[in-house]
């Protein structure tokens, strides 16, 4: 075993030093004698050696050198091989480094590319937001003269609170009758103030929330906003046309769930799905013609019916999306209106407040909106509101005022989350839009802008 070591180590050295093994010769007095060398199939080296005599090997000084030698070799192999194991794990860590720097000369290489296309892509956003605050200037202007009304009412009240207060200290100082009188004429101020609050200017469209689907893709649902709070029943009646079976559910938990409470047949067919309940009544289209129906639900029977005079009727002036919408009925915090588009008025929209009981046209407002482009209208405080398409992207796009007859054209989007609306109906109670959207039925939510006007302003 001695040998063998001794003869690798050797071999080592020489290959270390340079030298040829089967070229160098050494004298067997002298040391190891090698005949020749060789190498084996693996790569090996393979060497015949005839070794010195054993008594001299212990006292040559040369042995001892080479010992020497060999040592140093062997401690240099072994910093080799540490060397190699760092060199190694830094090699590693280097290509480690170049992946993430080349990661990072893309990213840059990115950043400066999109350098331009952020910075104007943020300045549109920008843009947009001042767009969209620039409608609220009036309305701030309008606040300050409403807090100067509160502040009116404030300070009346607080003086009627010190006065009351002087009351129970001192009885009979001030009229009780002209005290009484103060406070009534306040809390009527302030009940006709309240009610002023319940109009206003549409400024937002919120939503969609789906309550159900069900249904064809055209259809009407809806409740009575005259009803008192614990009535909460639904109807709904579904297509627009060849039908006249209106279903009822007790509440719009019966309604998801679909337990009807009560069915009607109607004794006309209906035309498109502009329909209203108003004050316990279903006010419809009767099919093929321009005339109202007022049918109760309560007695189960027609109260009234009258045509509406040259209204376009059975897809002459319909909606966007047709569907028989000629003839839209819709109520508001002011009443029952018909829209709808005559001859005479060249197709364009006409808007009528009817008398409920009689369905009587009380006043009429020609615009000029063609019936034929308008995809939807709604009612608000005596406002129409016209939405430019039945399809995805629609928005309110035009309104007119009753008040003052005269138009605007605004820019309110609104979610049209299942692509085709055929049917907008606002609803004064709950304060929101019931929407039929493709088969789903839907509510919108409405922010309006409130005006309080003093006594001065009216």
């Amino acid at each position: 075993m001695q040998a063998t070591s001794s003869l690798h180590n050797l071999l080592l050295l020489f290959l270390l030093a340079g030298l040829d093994p089967s070229k160098t010769q050494i004298s067997p007095k002298e040391g190891w004698q090698v005949y020749s060398s060789a190498q084996d199939p693996d790569g090996r080296c393979i060497c015949t050696v005839v070794a010195p005599e054993q008594n001299l090997c212990s006292r040559d000084a040369k042995s001892r050198q080479l010992r020497q030698l060999l040592e140093k070799v062997q401690n240099m192999s072994q910093s080799i091989e540490v060397l190699n194991l760092r060199t190694q794990r830094d090699f590693q860590y280097v290509l480690k480094m170049e992946t993430q720097m080349k990661g990072l000369k893309a990213k840059f290489r990115q950043i400066e590319d999109d350098r331009k296309t952020l910075m104007t892509k943020h300045f549109q956003e920008l843009k947009e937001k001042m767009d969209e605050l620039l409608p609220l200037i009036p309305v701030l202007e309008q606040y300050k003269t409403d807090a100067k009304l509160i502040t009116q009412f404030k300070e009346e009240i607080r003086n009627l609170s010190a006065v009351l207060t002087g009351i129970q200290e001192e009885i009979g100082a001030y009229d009780y009758e002209e005290l009484h009188q103060r406070v009534l004429s306040l809390e009527s101020r302030l009940r006709d103030c309240m009610k002023k609050l319940t109009c206003g200017k549409l400024m937002k469209i919120t939503g969609p929330i789906t309550v159900k689907t069900s249904g064809t893709r055209f259809g009407a649902w809806m409740t009575d906003p005259l009803a008192s709070e614990k009535n909460n029943r639904v109807w709904y009646m579904d297509s627009y046309t060849n039908n006249k079976v209106v279903r009822e559910y007790k509440s719009i938990a019966d309604f998801i769930s679909g337990a009807e409470s009560r069915t009607y047949s109607l004794p006309f067919k209906w035309a498109g799905t502009n329909h209203v309940v108003y004050n316990g009544s279903l006010y419809f289209n009767k099919y093929q013609s321009n005339i109202i129906i007022k049918y109760s639900f309560d007695l189960g029977r027609v109260l009234a019916q009258r045509s509406l005079e040259y209204a376009g009727f059975h897809n002459v002036y319909p909606y966007t999306w047709g569907g028989f919408s000629d003839i839209d009925l819709m109520a508001d915090e002011i009443g029952l209106w018909a829209v709808y588009a005559t001859n005479q008025n060249a197709g364009n929209i006409v808007i009528s407040q009817l008398n409920q009981d009689t369905l009587e046209v009380t006043q009429s407002w020609s615009t000029g909106y063609p019936k034929r482009s308008a995809g939807e209208s709604f009612m608000i405080c005596g406002t129409l509101y016209v939405t430019n398409s039945h399809l995805t992207g629609a928005k309110v796009y035009y309104s007119y005022s009753t008040k003052t007859s005269t138009y605007e054209y605004t820019d309110i989007p609104f979610h049209n989350q299942y692509f085709h609306i055929s049917m907008l109906d606002y609803n004064a109670r709950d304060r929101a839009l019931y929407a039929w959207n493709n088969g789903h039925q839907v509510l919108f939510n409405v922010t309006l802008f409130h005006i309080i006007k003093t006594e001065d302003d009216t």
